[in-house]
């Protein structure tokens, strides 16, 4: 374990991703399931996301698997990675996060993205169109502004106005800037994209205006972090996912994550190979000396002060397995906490 490895904190996002052969309702029981488990080995927050219309993805509404999460949960922040705003009202989203961290208070985070549904069936089930998206920044001050009772409408937000739910605003290009001018915590990926990702990174700290929220530039990057016994190991965890992405950008549909055995022993067309290996390529994954010294290397080239894992794979042990030798080489030691979510307590980048 290096020094800037321990000062770094390691949280986890779970896409509740379905398995071939479990339902939609197992995988949000093994999203509350693994939330309890990785508080016990010291992780600072639990995410969780939002999908429309995926057949591999159950999570369809953050808020609510959050409040289930919480519930589950002692110590851990809770929060979502992330509710897409353009999908709705502002309003709504500040009284479900009111009720929120009324209910688990000093617990909840507040993750905002900018992405719209992915395909034109479900942004017109949503009523939204690609446009709304642009309005992102304006989205998030009319947010922000029922939290602080300041809309011109007259209407309060019950319960949120007054309370303080930690906004961090996920993004890539565009996204950044909006996250600088708003004064909030970047969560930015994925940790494939590096050169991309560090262009965000310095757009976002060259144009960060202090806030309420933040006084200075917090950066959470995010990726899938595999760690097992041998490298070969490792990349079986990545598998079941780089084999549903070559899927989806093949037919259309985006499926539940088959077995990694299944996956090796399937017929491939030359453009879904390319596209699985593809897939395969470019994450942080191997043995724990492998993992600490490429993980350092990202956080000497980004400064980031947090990791956000977002590995998805069929094997729930492995899983589980990957993030308790996560915890052990970056010196995770117990319940987190749930100390101010973006600003380091005793003036380093500590984990709690």
């Amino acid at each position: 374990m290096t020094s800037l490895l321990s000062r770094t904190r390691f949280s986890v996002l779970d896409r509740s991703r379905v398995r071939e052969g479990h339902s939609g309702s197992e995988a949000l029981r093994d999203t509350v399931r693994l939330a309890r488990e990785v508080e016990a080995l010291g992780y600072h927050r639990f995410w969780v996301s939002e999908h429309h219309g995926v057949p591999g993805v159950a999570g369809s509404a953050p808020t609510v698997l959050a409040a289930a999460v919480a519930a589950a949960t002692r110590t851990i922040r809770v929060g979502t990675g992330g509710v897409m705003l353009p999908n709705h009202q502002p309003l709504v989203v500040a009284e479900q996060f009111g009720v929120l961290e009324s209910l688990f208070p000093g617990r909840v985070d507040m993750g905002l993205g900018r992405s719209v549904g992915f395909t034109g069936g479900v942004r017109k089930a949503l009523g939204r169109g690609k446009d709304d998206a642009e309005d992102f920044g304006a989205q998030i001050d009319e947010l922000l502004g029922w939290f602080r009772g300041t809309s011109p409408t007259g209407v309060h937000a019950r319960p949120a106005e007054g309370l303080t739910v930690p906004p961090f605003v996920l993004a890539m290009g565009e996204g950044a800037t909006i996250a600088a001018r708003a004064g909030l915590p970047l969560v930015i990926g994925d940790l494939r994209g590096r050169d991309r990702m560090r262009r965000g990174i310095d757009r976002y700290r060259r144009h960060f205006r202090p806030s309420a929220w933040a006084s200075e530039p917090y950066v959470v990057i995010s990726g899938t972090v595999a760690v097992a016994g041998t490298p070969g190991e490792a990349r079986r965890l990545l598998i079941p996912e780089a084999w549903s992405m070559a899927h989806s950008r093949t037919r259309g549909t985006f499926p539940p994550l088959p077995p990694a055995e299944r996956v090796e022993s399937s017929a491939m067309t030359a453009r879904e190979r390319d596209l699985y290996e593809s897939g395969l390529d470019g994450h942080v994954a191997g043995t724990g000396e492998q993992v600490a010294g490429e993980l350092e290397a990202v956080l000497k080239e980004t400064g980031a002060q947090e990791v956000l894992v977002t590995t998805s794979t069929h094997d729930r042990a492995a899983l589980l397995d990957s993030y308790r030798r996560l915890a052990a080489l970056t010196g995770l030691a117990g319940p987190a906490g749930a100390a101010d979510p973006a600003r380091p307590e005793g003036g380093g980048a500590a984990r709690r």
